[in-house]
């Protein structure tokens, strides 16, 4: 089983929608009980709060629904849970890092960095760009499975 855990600042925005985004891919692979799949955010500023209207609005018009979704905080205990820590950006790495006391399995990097444009995925909480959000995310999603695929 692959243990994927995906990480923004607030987990309202950014990964939640990574998070339900490989939740279907991998079902409509039919590899589902091949996968574990969660996401958090850094801060606990928006914990306990529902996924953003722009992220819902977004996937509904998918057919994904993100019901029952509410933000988590990252903890310290995750590092021993998860195989992958998949941040949104390198500000969510260095405080994944600074949250697990390190990374001496490797397990966090950023989902761009799957990809041969490794950079940050923006924040649509302040972009308001939902659209490009969800295209570097699927490029990301895309170049991660094809990694998981090759190394199994």
């Amino acid at each position: 089983m692959i243990k994927v855990m995906f990480v923004c600042l607030g987990n309202i925005c950014r990964s939640p929608m990574a998070e339900f985004l490989l939740k279907d891919m991998v079902e409509k692979l039919g590899m589902q009980r091949d996968f574990e799949i969660a996401s958090s955010g850094t801060s606990s500023e928006e914990y306990g709060n529902p996924v953003h209207t722009g992220t819902k609005r977004l996937l509904a018009e998918k057919g994904i629904s993100v019901a029952g979704k509410y933000a988590t905080q990252l903890k310290r205990e995750d590092y021993k849970k998860y195989d992958f820590f998949l941040a949104m950006e390198q500000r969510n790495v260095t405080s994944a890092l600074r949250i697990f006391g390190g990374d001496s399995e490797n397990k966090v990097v950023r989902l761009l960095d799957f990809t041969s444009n490794p950079r940050d995925i923006a924040d649509p909480w302040y972009t308001g760009d939902f659209q490009r959000t969800y295209e570097d995310i699927m490029e990301g999603l895309q170049c991660f499975m094809e990694a998981v695929s090759e190394n199994r």
